[in-house]
């Protein structure tokens, strides 16, 4: 299955508990991290649901 990167551009400083969850399940949690998942219809709506916080490197 492929692949995808992403970046952490944004703070969860000020965010709703379940955009905080949404980062944690993206294996995010500092900024500038770089997470490598696999590309899934979840994954991909957890990118939707965070378009100002997360930017996909690679997919």
């Amino acid at each position: 299955m492929a692949k995808i990167k992403i970046q952490q551009i944004g703070s969860p400083i000020r965010r709703t508990k379940d955009q905080r969850a949404t980062l944690i399940g993206l294996g995010l949690n500092k900024m500038h991290k770089v997470s490598e998942l696999e590309d899934s219809p979840e994954v991909r709506g957890m990118i939707r649901k965070l378009p100002h916080m997360v930017k996909v490197l690679e997919g």
